[in-house]
């Protein structure tokens, strides 16, 4: 009916401008006539729906999605915006810089090594290393390579690969290879028998106008042959009877015997077939493997040859080996100047923000560590968070990492979850009133939501002191002329 006539519940970013809200709202208010709308963060609606009875309410939500990393600290089951964290690295960075090591390590394989194949192989190789330098120098062994190196085959074709073929193929290929040639070769001696028939009936026109006494148009057509006397016209028609005798002898002989065939001089390229026939590389390449077959001139010694071939296997050039490029990818998130980012990493920004608390409130967020996130599903991330807690937390002071049940899809289950508890509440919820009284910006707050701020628009000064001004100038210009 060209209107949505149900609730929505809508994730926002953290912090997000108020500009953008108001759009947002003013589109499915104004558009879609919404009834009401709820605005909330992703990785907060995670954090509910992860809680448990005896988690606390307060802890500190590392979310690491597709574009970026959010450190975001909740004090009493609310967020505390004003020590958000926010790193612009995620998924799509890890899949870049494993994109462009592949690359570089397999240049030939350029265009195989696609975005969407690394983010696959990210998601299914790669692991965050507990102590990085550590790991690198486990991957210096070459036991330790051979161990844990993934191969990852990319996809080829196999019509290349010659040594698929069976013997029975491979004589059946040879046999049309060489039926194929012995045609080439029977056309190109019929047109050779043809042309040197034609030039023969010139030669015996010529001798026959010397027979007759036509001296003139003898010496004439003597001129046109670029010939100088009798004698050497009666050679080369010697020589050309004897060439065709030849051919046509050869031609009987083809006939006769298909399998063993004998040419008089060497196969040429494509242009022999004036016809234009069809006629592909393979059957070019195949002249020279054929060649001693039709050979006009047997060399006196021959010298057995074994055809030896190099074994190539196709499949095996189209793998990578995944090595240390599992842990390298990854470690951007900890490590940003792996890239070239200037910006701290997961571990100096947590550091960062929970130094912003007291010491009692810092032992109330590491008592929950919540990690959420599609860039948060690497193997040892959570043994990596809390290493980097154990370093940087007191002697003998404690802290619990927990990692969400499901990284990707709990944001969608923790908005599905409060909007089934706070259908019929009011609470978290903006009305079309809401809406018309205190604009497209406004924002009712919920346990997963942002920290509303209102706009504050600047105090104007009042009017009389204004209008007073000019006054009190030109009095004070009137009583002393020469100021």
């Amino acid at each position: 009916q060209g209107c949505v006539d149900h609730p929505i519940v809508l994730t926002e970013a953290v912090c997000n401008p108020l500009y953008s809200r108001q759009m947002m709202s003013e589109l499915l208010f104004e558009c879609y006539q919404v009834p009401k709308v709820s605005y909330g963060v992703d990785s907060l609606y995670s954090f509910y729906h992860n809680r448990r009875q005896n988690w606390p309410c307060s802890g500190l939500v590392i979310s690491s999605g597709y574009q970026c990393t959010h450190i975001l600290p909740v004090l009493e089951g609310r967020l505390d915006a004003k020590n958000c964290k926010r790193i612009n690295l995620g998924g799509c960075q890890a899949a870049v810089y494993l994109q462009r090591l592949l690359q570089l390590k397999y240049p030939g394989h350029f265009a195989a090594i696609t975005l969407s194949r690394m983010e696959e192989i990210l998601h299914e190789h790669s692991y965050i290393a507990e102590d990085y330098i550590e790991e690198l120098q486990k991957w210096r062994s070459p036991e330790y390579y051979e161990n844990n190196m993934h191969k990852m085959q990319l996809p080829f074709s196999n019509k290349l690969l010659g040594s698929t073929l069976t013997s029975e193929e491979k004589q059946e290929r040879r046999q049309q290879q060489l039926r194929r040639l012995q045609e080439l070769n029977a056309r190109r001696r019929e047109e050779k028998l043809q042309l040197d028939q034609e030039r023969l009936d010139r030669l015996l026109y010529v001798q026959e106008l010397l027979e007759d006494g036509q001296m003139d148009q003898f010496h004439k057509a003597l001129v046109e042959l670029n010939m100088d006397s009798a004698e050497e016209l009666q050679s080369y028609i010697n020589k050309l009877s004897l060439s065709v005798e030849q051919a046509k002898q050869k031609i009987l002989q083809a006939e006769v015997n298909i399998e063993v065939d004998v040419v008089d001089s060497k196969p040429e390229t494509p242009d022999l077939d004036p016809l234009g026939s069809e006629q592909s590389l393979e059957d070019v390449e195949s002249i020279n493997e054929f060649e001693p077959l039709f050979a006009e001139e047997q060399p006196e010694v021959e010298k057995p040859v074994a055809a030896v071939q190099p074994v190539f296997n196709l499949a095996e050039y189209h793998q990578l080996f995944l090595g240390t490029e599992r842990i390298r990818a990854p470690e951007i998130v900890f490590q940003p100047s792996l890239i070239g980012e200037d910006q701290a990493g997961v571990a100096e920004t947590m550091q960062y923000v929970l130094e912003r608390y007291s010491k009692e409130q810092q032992a109330i967020l590491v008592q929950n560590v919540f990690l959420t996130g599609g860039n948060t599903m690497y193997p040892g991330l959570k043994a990596r968070v809390q290493k980097e807690l154990l370093e940087m937390r007191p002697f003998q002071s404690s802290f619990q990492v927990h990692l969400a049940s499901s990284p990707v899809l709990d944001a969608w289950y923790g908005a599905r979850d409060w909007a089934v508890e706070h259908m019929t509440r009011e609470e978290g919820w903006i009305t079309r009133k809401d809406y018309e009284e205190k604009g497209g910006e406004y924002l009712k707050e919920h346990c997963a939501s942002n920290v509303y701020v209102p706009i504050r628009l600047p105090k104007q000064a009042p009017r009389t002191t204004e209008a007073l001004a000019p006054s009190r100038a030109l009095t004070s210009s009137a009583g002393n002329p020469c100021e």
